[in-house]
């Protein structure tokens, strides 16, 4: 782990779009970051239905993995230091239950700790679909996850590859 390393609770949720929290956690252990995981039941079947992996895989991405009834772990509480936490994707379920601080698994428990210890807090909502740049003209889908998941690490101070700012015409 690198000196200036965070601790980053991440979340999963059964809402599409897992390849977001893949490529989230990829990038912060290839930057030497500490990396907290809680996914719902739904978040590992959508994990497993979209790119293959099953809860092993999924949870071996992670420092350390926490299942969604353990509202003792260390993330459910704010003396727990963390930088940040991130959920993607986050159902709109999980973005209601935030919002009204309805505390009622880990997942959300950690979210409501992260915004009392006012600490960043990112939820990728699926609901609509994700808006990425195009003014760098992307030549994939490959290139538009990876610029939305380095604008995310952007947005929770982790030092990551600029995504590509807009310059003006």
């Amino acid at each position: 782990m690198n000196e200036r390393a965070l601790r980053v609770v991440v979340g999963i949720t059964g809402a599409t779009g897992a390849v977001y929290a893949i490529r989230l956690l990829e990038r912060l252990k290839l930057t030497g970051h500490e990396t907290h995981l809680v996914a719902s039941p739904a978040g590992v079947l959508n994990v497993h239905h979209e790119l293959g992996l099953d809860r092993k895989e999924l949870e071996a991405l992670a420092d350390v993995a926490y299942s969604p009834s353990d509202v003792g772990a260390a993330i459910a509480s704010g003396s727990f230091a963390t930088a940040a936490m991130v959920v993607a994707p986050c159902s709109m379920k999980t973005l209601a239950a935030v919002a009204h601080g309805l505390s009622d698994n880990l997942l959300t428990r950690a979210a409501d700790v992260t915004l009392k210890e006012r600490r960043r807090l990112v939820l990728m909502v699926r609901e609509t679909p994700p808006l990425p740049a195009f003014y760098h003209r992307p030549q994939s889908v490959e290139e538009l996850i990876n610029d939305t998941v380095e604008r995310v690490l952007t947005l929770i101070g982790v030092d990551a590859a600029s995504p590509k700012a807009w310059l003006g015409l």
